[in-house]
């Protein structure tokens, strides 16, 4: 029987910061600075320098906030966006609650992302915005998107929710668009300690807008211009974003390193593994690879006490709660390939060599 070594391991990560981030929380409850407060507006400061950004909104997750940002472009009813059926469901809620409907457009092969070249057709009257994802934390090939945006006069969202300092370009993903939106759900690359999210923008009023839906619609207490939500980042959570941030650059050097290692030991098996194209910079985020007896392959690795994990088995297309949409199995075959043959290893900051070099054995032992 092998080593064990865990999909993710987030104690891992906390043993080494522990004291810094037990003396943040303990200012926070000195302070009673329990929702938003001075932990939260620091770390949107700095949040907003890392992504080079004039404004970051923390939010309670980063579902609320796309939902929001569908709500400052004035995405509504009968309205339609543009985006991937290869993510997790939330880039897709975003565009449902306000009423408006997702429309799928298949992936590329190499990057799992939105394909630029099948985007154009999918566009009608009703098309307000085209929402890619940077999955995996792998940036989208945004120029022809933005081309696109620019000549049909359609607005661009980012779901960086997977990406944080991710570069396309050499640029740090996050404000090519109008907006976009990152998640600090736990297991992110920078994971809060419970829930979490941000919206991203260089527009100044949609920023102040987007406080004010975050907080009952509200600007000054008690007085509400708009309808609102609560969907307020909590002080604890800004104050352990604000500790883990300065260690992001050093973590994502490290996944960077881990996911190299393991594309020189799995170079000679049958696997497909991540690709890079030469405009992106990856925060590998997850490290997934394919193979067409993916789900032989994973029960091997579980029989060997290896963590792994499917992102995702079941596009969004093909979900239950998207039925009404019409679409059936076969209209995007690139992304129903992709999650049947899907398999995420374990990747994070704190995953030794020897770790890695256990995952590549067992791997190799199933082929050969």
């Amino acid at each position: 029987m092998s080593e064990a070594v865990a999909y993710l391991d987030l104690a891992a990560q906390m043993r080494p910061i522990r004291g810094e981030v037990d003396a943040a929380i303990a200012r926070t409850l000195e302070n009673c600075s329990f929702c938003l407060g001075p932990d939260v507006a620091e770390f949107e400061k700095d949040f907003a320098r890392f992504c080079g950004a004039q404004h970051a909104i923390g939010f309670n997750s980063g579902t609320s906030a796309l939902h929001v940002a569908m709500i400052l472009l004035n995405v509504g009813p009968d309205d339609e966006v543009i985006t991937t059926p290869f993510t997790f469901v939330a880039t897709s809620w975003a565009i449902s609650y306000v009423g408006a409907k997702p429309v799928y457009v298949d992936i590329d092969d190499a990057t799992f992302n939105l394909d630029p070249a099948q985007v154009e057709r999918a566009i009608t009257p009703r098309t307000r915005a085209i929402m890619p994802v940077h999955l995996y934390g792998h940036p989208c090939d945004l120029d022809p998107l933005l081309e696109i945006c620019r000549r049909r006069n359609l607005k661009l969202v980012e779901d960086a929710a997977q990406a944080h300092g991710a570069c396309y370009r050499g640029k740090v993903v996050g404000t090519f668009g109008g907006i976009s939106g990152f998640s600090f759900y736990p297991g992110k690359n920078l994971g809060a300690y419970g829930e979490g999210g941000a919206l991203v923008t260089n527009d100044s009023a949609l920023a102040l807008r987007a406080r004010s839906l975050r907080e009952h619609g509200s600007t000054v207490r008690y007085h509400h211009d708009e309808i609102g939500f609560n969907y307020r980042m909590e002080g604890i959570q800004g104050a352990v974003l604000g500790v883990k941030l300065k260690h992001l650059a050093k973590w994502t050097s490290e996944r960077r390193r881990i996911a190299h290692r393991y594309h020189e030991l799995l170079a000679d098996t049958p696997l497909q593994l991540p690709r890079e194209a030469d405009y992106a910079q990856s925060a590998y985020h997850l490290y997934v690879v394919r193979h067409a007896r993916r789900d032989e392959l994973k029960q091997h690795l579980e029989d060997n006490t290896i963590g792994c994990g499917l992102h995702y088995p079941v596009p969004l297309h093909l979900q239950k709660c998207y039925a009404s949409l019409g679409y059936q199995v076969g209209d995007f075959p690139v992304a129903e390939k992709a999650a049947r043959e899907c398999l995420s290893l374990p990747i994070y900051p704190e995953l030794t060599d020897a770790q890695v070099d256990t995952v590549a054995a067992v791997i190799r032992r199933f082929f050969h």
